[in-house]
């Protein structure tokens, strides 16, 4: 359902609402500007500002493509500027889309039509109207308060990221065995996605910022570079970011062959003392097997079984004995060579 508020900025410095589109669409032609400040308009609606104030059919089909990247497009009457808000929720990061129509006395905002939830401008009206002394000055003054607005809350998304590589990096360094890679993948997937938003936000100020705009003034070109300033900042941050996701995963990788590798000399040493056990034993089973209780009696003699079973089981611990320590030196004599 369409949420949608229109203003009329008049020529004598007066701020105040309009109840209708077809009455800001009157105001518009009676001096000073409008806003139109769309929220989750039908296409109907916009439709109508197609004869009624000038604005392109493949501008509007623009504003309901779910798929375009941040773009300036300029046309006779009218710059079409379709930028982005980021949101961070629950370690998600959203992405809507903001477009906006600048001409000489209007201005027209178009929001919420790829989200059902979230509201990308949902305080910029309370904004400005407390504070309409800027936005007074006209179109282009006010854009750059929609812009600024929605690059501040950028910050917003920044932080949550922040955040959440610092509780990976602890997370990873605490216990690399509970540690989950797919928080570092869906980071990678945000970064990326976050980085090709900016990188053509960035083309976009830099057109308005050299008069490319024919709507924005020289006078106003000063606020838009702060913003440029902002983005710049912003894309530096994505790049730093996409440094640490990628040295926490070589990380990951690394402490993960080195437990592997641990969990593999254990299983080694393990495996080395039950095959030296193996080894002592089997001269003595052999033995054992081939003289057992009744063989031996029949070789010594019932009658010497005292002395013989003893002598017996004194000889095997002797050959066992014997054993450990041969194998003992073979193992030294082993090691040695590969030292060498």
């Amino acid at each position: 359902m369409s949420e949608s508020k229109f203003y009329h900025f008049s020529a004598e410095g007066l701020f105040y609402g309009i109840g209708t589109l077809k009455e800001a669409v009157a105001a518009s032609k009676e001096g000073g500007f409008v806003w139109f400040n769309f929220y989750q308009p039908s296409r109907k609606e916009l439709n109508s500002l197609i004869d009624t104030i000038g604005i392109h059919p493949l501008s509007v089909e623009d504003c309901f493509d779910k798929e375009q990247v941040p773009k300036i497009e300029y046309f006779t009457n009218n710059t079409f500027i379709l930028f982005n808000a980021l949101s961070y929720t629950g370690k998600l990061l959203f992405i809507d889309e903001v477009n906006l129509f600048i001409g000489q006395n209007f201005l027209i905002t178009v929001s919420g039509l790829n989200s059902e939830t979230r509201k990308p401008l949902n305080d910029i009206a309370g904004i400005i109207e407390n504070n309409p002394a800027k936005a007074k000055n006209g179109p282009a003054f006010l854009m750059h308060i929609v812009l600024d607005y929605l690059v501040d809350e950028k910050y917003k998304a920044f932080d949550g990221m922040e955040n959440e590589l610092e509780e990976a990096e602890e997370s990873l360094l605490g216990n690399v065995e509970k540690f989950q890679p797919v928080q570092l993948i869906r980071l990678r997937k945000d970064l990326l996605n976050l980085r090709k938003s900016l990188y053509h936000e960035r083309e976009i100020l830099i057109k308005i910022c050299r008069l490319d705009c024919p709507f924005v003034t020289e006078k106003a070109i000063v606020h838009y570079r702060d913003i440029y300033d902002h983005l710049a900042k912003f894309f530096e941050l994505t790049e730093s970011y996409r440094e640490i996701e990628t040295s926490l995963m070589e990380l990951y990788t690394s402490l993960l062959n080195n437990l592997m590798t641990k969990m593999s000399n254990d299983t080694n040493s393990s495996v080395r003392r039950l095959t030296l056990i193996a080894t002592i034993f089997m001269p003595l089973t052999l033995i054992a097997s081939i003289g057992g209780m009744s063989e031996w009696s029949m070789m010594t003699g019932a009658s010497n079984w005292r002395i013989a079973y003893p002598l017996f089981l004194l000889g095997m611990v002797v050959i066992a004995i014997i054993n450990y320590y041969l194998i003992k030196r073979l193992e030294r004599k082993g090691t040695s060579r590969t030292g060498e």
